[in-house]
Formats: structure tokens, sequence, C-alpha cells
């Protein structure tokens, strides 16, 4: 019998016989599923069906009101609830990953589909490192990680840090247009967060941009020797910038074992696990920058020190060292309960980062036991982050209360909302306007007892009153300074000091009164955060740059030119050679469509990065077309989607607008400055069924020097009215013609004098019923290659007048456009695969909803060499080449490398991902859900489990040095051309013995009985969905393995296919004689 959940309403406890558990089917003696020959009860579900549909949606609840009494329902709240309160059970000793903004791939993928990628983005000027937070979403969003990891480092080499512990809420996401909409801004610390950890899960290395000079052809100034002092955000930063730009001699100097600086000793790993701030030091040693721990500033040696055994330029960025502590806790001691910020967070860390422990022991450090509260209470002072982190660091270290005490009101807490909020899920308890007084010593253990606290709120000038708090410690978080010592002495001998004994710093270069000496971080005076530690690094990399070369007499530029993120990806060839006399430096290129409306709209484009491009489609004067507006429109194939990411469009727009001979002059200029070797020019073309017209086209655009001809036979609207376009398109015989009489007129002298042929691809309309047979024909009258496809005719937006949209003029007319976009993506690639297969080895541009590198590589997979894009630069701009070209160099180099052999594109395995938000893995070998008791239950157990171990984690792997290199090699665009193409073909070719079934990972499950629904309602009856646990299960044996609960699943990954155990027999409802 079915275990059901305590205190559970009686009218929710559904007994087992309305619970199908298939495993136990005989053993309950519930009627198994069976298939009566009687004609009469073919077409009624039996009795086994009907149990199954216990909990399928019914039409007869959408008629009826519900009546359930409010305690049933109350109860009933409590059963299916998800993720309450946390407990001090579940909090001890409990360092996982706590924050909301984490995100799997599902979750990743959809934050950024939300992106509006905005014009002069406001995220990007609120990020202190001014990452390009667009360009990296648009990355996520074309599953394109590798990509948008580039993008992040590129302007900040501590981005996963920043991505885990930045206040986005103040920064990026405070300038988020979507914060005026009422879905709210985009979670950029969650996606900067994800595409960093994916990147680190590739284990890809740094190297320096090959496009740069080589380190050995550059001037004796760039072998200066550097020293960075403290190795944390602000130097890893500065020493990652000096690397790129050729620096060879690079140390940083470290006081402790371990590096990280404040990100790793005074950031809990719930927050910011050391391996992640481990793996942003090892991309800078990519580089060739030494780091030497154990070595402390003032102690081992000074500023000047450093400049007598040869150190040309110094930063220093080490951070305020000492604690500030009010005279009430003069005196106390860890001993007695009391703690500063920078007592606690280190011991904190260390005991839940066995990586820092592990550098500790190794260099002879004595590490303290971490702190053990044992269900006492304790007192946290402090209104900022820091002090957030000690109250939510106090509950893991098994605090049964934590006191949050500061001395000003809500509204003059400085720690960010994020920190805030987790600390209030926790139940920490907030105590504003109250200021400590006194410590209570127990006279018997000569510890901490209580502390008094007094009200700061005053009338008349009296205090309103004073309270003691019972408390086993306190945590002092009042903040750091640069307290005399060391420190300060080695800073005030070379340099100019304020009043407060702080270095004077200039925060336009981080440079202070000494030429060589260079400031950042907390030190500098203005930083407050991580990501703010690592723009000052960058900054005075450049500024240091600048000191360097001037003092060998070399100048650099006024405005800082710092070198992007570069690894081996980046050195993938993307060239492809497509035909006879036509190579393309890569294979994106823009269609003949509104992105090449004019010859600049082109330049741009090119300078962009575009391989190619296709001019918009002109004809002769004699037939020039006046567009009608509106003309182009968003589709209704995604939904009531608005913004970017469209899937589809519809246009009733005609060809260009513009003469013959402004576009002869346009492509004359355009190949003037970008070369064949560089881009390629394709001129599209387009005249009705007349030899003159076509060959006076062809010898105009050949003659100014377009690199090849694209014959526009395809547009589905206005032009067929004319003769034109589809009128040609769809008639054999006219198409072979066509190309005949343009190949022959398109020649011309090369720059050897000898003839050449210009390479014509005729460009083919899907509108018709066999396009292979067009192509053939086209290849018959001579064609080098083929377009495909063009435009689907179509019809959308017909509302409830009766209008369509676009409609023209007071009647509201419309006609049949063309569809764009990736609605007709599925119609393209059937259309490439059959040319390719009927045509082998035939050149194919390809053309019809490509919108990133993954979708392009499936057209060269396909059997093009080459893909055209129109749709996707309407929902964006030029720029999304620059994703496209590094999505796409990613994907042939992980094809190289072994070890990267079980990734889905640029997908982790799920092994690896498998750390999903929502659920968390039981840890037994039965599977429960994770809401109401269940959840409970788990949390118990996993605090069971977490009582037994010395450290809540293993230490990571995550970015192990040296990173693998290429088992093979890196494949070429030419090798992945068509290779697809084996595998399709008829259907009688499929194998009939080879079968799969579904099978639910219920770890990864959410339990919204998608899976059962469609499988109920559209399928075979094959999933059963239990009643308490929502949890669905496949029946192996009814299971038909249509795919159709994978399909509909909300979770990557939690519905697989797998091998059937034995044949698949159909059950054939009436026996077959």
């Amino acid at each position: 019998m079915l275990k059901l959940a305590k205190g559970l309403p009686v009218s929710l406890q559904c007994t087992p016989a309305r619970i199908v558990k298939p495993r136990s089917v005989a053993k309950r003696g519930i009627i198994a599923r069976s298939f009566s020959t009687e004609v009469k009860s073919q077409s009624k579900d039996d009795d086994y069906v009907q149990n199954l549909l216990h909990l399928n949606p019914r039409a007869e609840r959408m008629k009826r009101a519900k009546v359930v009494p409010v305690a049933t329902t109350q109860a009933a709240r409590e059963h299916w609830k998800r993720y309450d309160k946390p407990s001090p059970e579940t909090l001890d000793n409990n360092w996982d990953d706590i924050k909301h903004s984490t995100l799997s791939e599902r979750g990743g993928l959809k934050e950024a589909a939300r992106c509006l990628k905005c014009a002069d983005a406001p995220c990007e000027k609120s990020c202190p490192s001014q990452v390009d937070v667009k360009s990296f979403i648009t990355s996520i969003s074309n599953k394109n990680f590798y990509g948008a990891a580039k993008t992040i480092f590129s302007d900040n080499p501590v981005g996963i840090s920043c991505g885990m512990v930045c206040p986005v809420s103040e920064l990026c996401v405070g300038g988020c247009n979507l914060a005026a909409t009422e879905e709210g801004g985009i979670n950029i610390g969650g996606l900067q967060h994800f595409a960093t950890e994916a990147f680190m899960s590739m284990n890809i290395p740094q190297i320096r941009d090959p496009s740069l000079p080589p380190v050995e052809s550059l001037p004796k100034s760039y072998k200066a020797k550097i020293a960075l002092v403290g190795c944390g955000p602000a130097s890893i930063s500065c020493g990652t910038y000096l690397a790129r730009l050729g620096y060879t001699d690079i140390t940083i100097f470290e006081r402790d074992a371990h590096i990280g600086g404040l990100s790793s000793s005074e950031i809990p790993s719930f927050r910011l696990p050391y391996e992640m701030v481990k793996y942003e030091a090892e991309l800078m040693k990519d580089l060739g920058v030494n780091i030497v721990t154990g070595r402390e500033l003032g102690k081992d040696f000074t500023v000047e020190s450093l400049k007598k055994d040869g150190y040309k330029a110094v930063f220093v960025g080490v951070g305020l060292p000492t604690p500030k502590i009010t005279k009430e806790f003069k005196g106390l001691s860890m001993k007695q309960g009391f703690y500063t910020s920078k007592d606690f967070l280190p011991l904190a860390a260390v005991s839940s980062k066995p990586e820092m422990k592990e550098a500790n022991e190794k260099m002879g450090r004595p590490i303290m036991p971490p702190p053990r509260f044992n269900g006492g209470d304790v007192v946290v002072l402090g209104a900022g982050d820091t002090a957030f982190d000690c109250a939510t660091s106090a509950l893991r270290c098994g605090a049964g209360r934590v006191y949050v005490i500061f001395r000003k009101g809500f509204q003059g807490i400085r720690a960010c909302r994020e920190e805030v909020e987790v600390a209030i899920q926790e139940k920490c308890e907030l105590l504003p306007f109250h200021s400590p007084t006194a410590v209570r010593i127990d006279e018997k253990t000569g510890k901490i007892k209580s502390l008094e606290v007094q009200s700061n709120q005053s009338s008349d000038g009296e205090h309103n009153g004073s309270a003691s708090i019972q408390c086993c410690a306190v945590i002092s978080a009042f903040g750091s300074e640069l307290a005399p010592g060391p420190v300060r002495d080695s800073l005030s001998a070379v340099c100019d000091m304020d009043k407060w004994g702080y270095p004077v710093v200039d925060p336009m270069t981080q440079s202070t009164s000494e030429p060589s000496l260079f400031v950042g971080g907390d030190l500098g005076g203005v930083t407050k955060l991580t990501v703010e530690a690592a723009a000052d690094g960058k900054l005075a990399a450049w500024y240091m740059h600048k000191y360097l070369q001037d003092l060998e007499g070399l100048t650099v530029p006024e405005e800082p030119e710092m070198p992007g993120f570069c690894t081996p990806v980046d050195q993938v060839d993307l060239s492809v050679d497509v035909c006879e006399g036509l190579r393309l430096p890569n294979p994106f290129g823009l269609a003949s469509a509104p992105p090449t409306t004019t010859s600049a709209m082109i330049r741009r484009a090119f300078e962009a990065g575009w391989g190619f491009a296709v001019t918009k489609t002109y004809g002769r004067d004699k037939d020039i077309v006046t567009n009608v507006s509106p003309r182009i429109v968003r589709g209704a194939t995604s939904g009531e989607l608005y913004g970017p990411g469209q899937g589809s469009f519809l246009n009733i727009e005609l060809i260009s607008e513009k003469s013959q001979a402004y576009w002869e002059q346009s492509i004359r200029e355009l190949k003037a400055d970008f070369p064949k070797e560089k881009n390629v020019l394709i001129a599209s073309v387009m005249a009705a069924y007349n030899q003159e017209d076509w060959e006076i086209l062809a010898k105009g655009a050949v003659e100014a020097g377009a690199d090849a001809l694209e014959l526009n036979m395809s547009c589905p609207h206005g032009m067929g009215e004319k003769g034109m376009g589809l009128a040609c398109g769809q008639n054999p015989d006219y198409v072979e013609d066509i190309c005949r009489w343009v190949k022959k007129a398109a020649v011309r002298k090369g720059p050897d004098g000898k003839m050449e042929s210009v390479p014509v691809f005729a460009k083919l309309t899907p509108n018709i019923t066999d396009i292979v047979e067009i192509a053939k024909r086209a290849k018959a009258g001579g064609a080098d290659g083929v377009t495909a496809i063009n435009t689907v005719s179509g019809l959308m937006h017909l509302n409830s007048e009766a209008k369509a949209w676009p409609n023209v003029g007071s009647e509201a007319r419309t006609t049949y456009g063309g569809i764009s976009g990736n609605a007709i993506r599925p119609m393209a690639l059937r259309a490439v695969s059959a040319i390719s297969k009927a045509l082998p080895g035939y050149p194919i541009l390809a053309t019809g909803g490509a919108d990133s590198a993954a979708v392009s590589m499936q057209f060269l997979h396909a059997g093009a060499s080459g893909v055209q894009i129109c749709s996707a630069v309407q929902n964006q701009d030029y720029t999304v080449v620059q994703d496209y070209i590094t999505g796409l160099q990613a994907l042939l180099y992980m094809q190289s490398r072994e070890d990267l052999s079980d990734w889905n594109g640029q997908s982790r395995p799920i092994e690896e991902a498998r750390e999903n938000p929502w659920v968390k893995p039981y840890p037994g070998k039965h599977r429960l859900p994770d809401f109401g008791p269940y959840h409970k239950q788990k949390e118990h157990l996993a605090a069971e489990n977490r009582k037994k171990e010395p450290l809540p984690m293993p230490p990571a792997n995550f970015g192990a040095r040296p990173s693998p290199q290429p088992s093979k090699a890196i494949p070429s665009i030419n090798d992945v051309v068509g290779a697809a193409v084996p595998r399709i073909g008829a259907w009688h070719e499929l194998s009939q013995k080879e079968h799969v079934i579904a099978e639910i990972d219920p770890d990864l499950c959410i339990n919204c009985g998608k899976c059962y629904m469609t499988c109920n309602d559209n399928g075979y009856q094959a999933i059963t969905f239990d009643a308490m646990t929502h949890l669905p299960e496949v029946v192996n044996k009814d299971c038909t393995g249509c795919t159709l609960c994978l399909s509909v699943c909300p979770v990557i990954d939690c519905i697989s296919m797998v091998p059937r155990d034995g044949p698949y027999v159909p059950k054939r409802g009436i026996p077959i004689e």
C-alpha cells in the first residue's frame, strides 16, 4: 500500500485502487491492461485506462464550481508547498549554493530569450567592468556558451566571481530597460554565472590574442619586471591585462597560502566556491603570470625593496587588512566568543573550501577549527554585505538564531538587496536603530553570555530603551581600515598619504605620487565591490603599460585599447571552398533582403565580420518598383511574443527601389575596399523570361566586379504578377534557360589577363512541388550552385474584424506575402538535404531560418557550404555574426577533443550539469519529489549525512591544468558539409527492429504531469502519475517510443529515450487473422 503523508486530508488520500503503480499491478490484483476482441468495446477505455486517467484533466471540471472546505485546502497546501523556509537543522554545515539567481541550462536559455539587446545598453553602462551584456546574453540565447564566456572574460577576468557575487540589482540589472515592464529586469548575474561555469567545464586554456605581434618581437620594455601585491580580484585583473598586452615577467605576491584575496577568505562558499576563484587565477597563469604565496607586504618585502630588486612597476591591491573594533569589545578574544569579520569569515571559509585548507596545510600554517555554535544564539553587528555574510555563515556554523543589529534604520542598510533577502529567508532577526553598549561575560566559563544594546532613537534627547540579548558569540562587521602597521609604513615610505593614513590615488589612472606605484581595490579609496576591484586592475594595467613604455621613449594611444580574451578556439579556420572561383572567409552571409537594402549597409556588415553578402535584388530600370507600406510584420508563429526573438516575419516587400546604375557603382566601390579574399559580394538580379534583360544585368554586375551572381527566380509575391521571380522559378524550362543565358554572359578578364567565369547561383522557390527537379534543371543550365530557399508564401494576422496585417490603404487590403525566419527552417533543411542527396557535391547556399551557429551547423550538415541570414538580423543587428563565428569555431574545436565527446554541441552532459535549481537529488535509493513532507524528509536526511562528513564537499577539479589538448584534427567547414545526408532517406529504410521507450529521471522531474497528459490524450496511455507524489512513471510494456512526452517536457534531459528491452509488438486492437 502507498504510504500516505501524515496530516493529509482524507479527501486527498486516494486509495491504492485508484493509483496505478505498474510494478506492483499483479501483486495488488488490479486489473491488468487488456484489449478485447469484441468490436463493441474497442471505442471505450478499459478499467485499467480509466483508473490511469484519474488525474487527467476533464472538461467537466471547467464547467462547474468546486467546493472544498478551507481547512482541507490549508492542509493540502502544506502537502504541495514548494520550499518552505529553511530550519537551523537544514542550514547547519550546508554550504550548497543558495543564490536565487543560479540558473540551469533550461533557465538560462529562457531568461536569455527575454533580453531585448538594447541599443546603447544601460546595463553595460552600469557595469564597472563594462561587460558587453547584450552580446553575451545573445550568445547564451543561441546556445553559444563559449562565445558568451569569451565576451565576459574579455572585459572582466574575474567574470565567474562577479556573476556569483555582484549586487546586480544595484549595477547592471538596475539599468535594465525590462525593469520598466511587468516581468522585471533580466537575471544578468545568473546568466553570467551560468555561461562562465559552462566554459569552465570545457577546460580550454587562455592564450594571448594571436593577431597581436608575438612577444618575441616586442620591444625590451615588455620584458620589464612587474610586481603585483595581493592575489585578489584587482591583481588578477591587472595581471591578466598586462599579460595580454605582452608583458612576460609578472609576479603576484600573496600573503596567504591560498589565492583569491577576500573573494576566497571572506565570501562564503554558498555564494562563491573556491574552485571558481582558483580557476580565474589559472586562466591568468595560462598567460605566464607567476604567483608566489606566503609573502606579505611590510614583513617579507616593501615597495622600496621591490624597486631595488629591479621591479619597474608595482601594483598594490591588498584590500583593507585591519578590522574596525569599537571600544565595547576591546580586549575580547575568539576564545571568549568575540569575532571580527576578519576572524570569523576566513574560519568559516576554510571549513567549507577544502582546497583552502589543503593549501594552508601544505605551507605548514596551523588552522583553527571552524567555530561551532551548537545551537546557541549569535549577534552580528553591522549593515553591510560583510555583516550579512557573517549572519548566514553563522547559521551554517550551528547557530540556533542570528540577530543582525545595526545603528540606522532599514533605509540605512548598505548591503545589497540580494544578501538581505537571503538573510530574511533564513530567519535572521534584524534589529535596527540599536547599538551595543556592553558585553556580559559568564564568570564560570569566561565566555560571552549576553550583549547589552541601546536604542538610537531618542525623544527630547532621551534614549527610548535598552535590551539584553542572550548569545554565545558576537561578530563585529563594522568594516575595515588601513591601520598603522607594516602595510601603511611600506606605502608611506614611497608615496603621499592623506590625513586618514591612506595612499593618495588618482581614480582616473590608479596612480600615486610615486610614478611606478599603482594602487587599486579597497585600498584605492573608491572601490567597494569585487567587480569594481577588477575594473581598478584593468585601469591600472593600462596606465602601468603607458608608464613602462614612456620609460623607453615609446608611446601608446591616449584611449585605452585592451586585448580581449582568446583561446585556441579563436584560431579555428572557418573558410570554405564553395565552388571553383568562390571561397568564403566564413560561411555566414547576408541574404538578399532588408539587411542589404543599401551598399552603405553592406559596408557596415562587412566591417562587422560577415563573410559574404548578397545585394538586395535589383532589376533593369524599366522594371523599377515602388514598395507599399506597411510591408514587414512580425509573424504569428511564436504566439504573443513581442520584441526580438520573433520566430518568423511576413513581408510583402518587392525588390530594390534603387536603380541598376546605383548597384553597379556600389559593387565597384565595395570591391575596391573589400577584396574577395576578405569579403565576398554576390549580386542578386531579377528579370522576366527575357534573355536580353538577364544578359544585360549579368554583364553589368560582372564588369562592376561582383564575385558571384544570384539569380532571383523565387520571389513569391508581387514580382510574379510581372512575369518575374516566382513566375520563372516554377517553370523548369525557364530555370534552365535563364541559367544558361547568364552563365554564358558572366565572364570577364581576370587579373592575369585571361577570361574567367564568374560563379552563378540560382535562387530556388519552395513554393513548388519538387524543388530537386528545379535544382537539377539549374545545374543542367550551367549554374555553379543554387540558393535554397526563398520565403514561403503565406497569410498571417487576420483579426476579429477580418482584416489582415499588414493591410494597405483605406480599404485595408492585403496580399499573400513571404514568410521567413525559424518557421520555415524545416522546409529549408528539407530542401537543402534533398538537393544535396540528389546532386552530391553540388554547391548550395542555404537560407531560411538560420539564427545561430548551432542552426547554421545543421544547414552545413544538410549539405550547404554557406548560410544566408536575414530574419535574425531583423531581430537584432549586424553584430550577431560575431556570435555565429565564435559559436561555430567552438563547435568545430570541441569535435577535436575526446574528453568532450559526450557533450551535445556546447551543452554539458547531464551528469556534469545535474544540479537543478528546483531539485536536489535524494540521498538514497528511493526517489521522492521536492515539495511538502517529501522535501522536509529529504532535507532531514541530507542534514544527517552532512553531520557525518568532515567537509561538506570534496575539492572540485574544474579547470585542472594542463588543459586537455585536441586528440584529433579540428574539422574544416568542408569536412562537415553534407555529414548528415547519408542518414537521410526514405521511410522504408528506417530500422523496424530497433525501438526505444521513454525513461523519466525523477531527480530532474518537477512533477508537472505534462508527459502524463500528452500520453493520455495523444498517444498510448503509457505513463502513470502518482496522486500523492506527482511522480510520473513509464509503463515500459505500453510505451511505443513515440517521444511526445520528451517533446513537451519543460526540463532539459528529464526524459530520455532508451533502447526497448525486447521486441516491439504493436497492439492491433482486433487481431489480424
